[in-house]
């Protein structure tokens, strides 16, 4: 081994190297150089969390190998940033033999390429893309990139479907896919405009609506203080009507007793005072 295998063999892990697995690979491949390369392409592509490689192929120690004696490594690296598990079984005499980590990975990477085409996946199709025999045998795999983080999804045995809620990963694009990655950000760009349009008038709208109600309701209250007030004047009167209707009678009583009495009346009258005035008389 050489000592460039042998500094491949023992970096370092530190936290940079954590967050981006592939900081280490693209670290190396600065001073990595014949052999040394080929092995480090080797770990790349069987390294667990390793899952992009687009920094290590735009190396120049990596690319030096395309088109070299050792072009089945460069294209083997391209197929995992890139390509599918069936794309790998219909190159095969091109790319190198794969360990059965390297074939379970790409097979994932599969199911996440599939996943940006479509939300549910039929079973029929992945076992046709992964070369896999029986359902039972795609059921492990995909229930082991669930756990792996790579997707997020369910399985639909009465369907025979995968339901994919989202991709825990995202995959290298090529060059001349990047016109059509501008495309579908630029329409994403205009759906977002066209949503904010639509909620902003609903703002613009509730909030006249809300200006309306309260305008009504101050009415409302309004309308009720005026006949509250208007109730309370026509009470008021009420009790002035009665009070001068009660006055009214008084005084009628006191005309009544003003007006002359009628001659027998009067006769009656002095009658009583003549007989009341001789008993005075005779006691006197």
């Amino acid at each position: 081994m050489t000592g460039s295998e042998a500094m491949v063999m023992t970096v370092p892990s530190t936290e940079k190297a954590a967050n981006n697995p592939l900081e280490q690979f693209v670290l190396l491949a600065k001073s990595a150089k014949g052999a040394a390369a080929l092995e480090l392409i080797k770990q790349a592509v069987e390294t667990p969390g390793v899952n992009v490689f687009g920094e290590l192929l735009d190396m120049p120690n990596i690319k030096e190998l395309k088109d070299g004696p050792h072009d089945n490594y460069w294209r083997t690296l391209n197929l995992f940033a890139y390509g599918t598990y069936k794309e790998y079984l219909e190159n095969k005499n091109q790319l190198l033999d794969l360990t059965p980590a390297q074939k379970k990975k790409l097979q994932h990477l599969t199911i996440v390429t599939l996943a940006t085409k479509s939300k549910c996946i039929p079973y029929s199709i992945l076992l046709e893309e992964l070369d896999i025999k029986n359902v039972r045998d795609l059921e492990d795999l995909i229930i082991e990139a669930i756990y792996a983080d790579i997707i997020h999804g369910k399985l639909d045995q009465k369907n025979s479907q995968l339901e994919v809620d989202y991709a825990g990963l995202g995959r290298d694009v090529r060059s001349a896919d990047t016109g059509a990655v501008v495309e579908t950000l630029a329409e994403w760009g205009e759906t977002c405009s066209a949503i904010l349009g639509c909620i902003e008038q609903q703002v613009v709208r509730a909030n006249t609506e809300k200006q309306h109600a309260t305008q009504h309701k101050d009415k409302i209250q309004q309308d009720i203080a005026n006949i509250k007030k208007t109730l309370a004047v026509q009470s008021g009167s009420g009790v002035q009507e009665a009070d001068m209707i009660a006055g009214g009678s008084g005084s009628g009583n006191s005309e009544r007793e003003a007006l002359p009495l009628p001659l027998d009346a009067k006769k009656k009258q002095h009658k009583g005072k003549g007989i009341r005035g001789s008993t005075k008389f005779w006691k006197t």
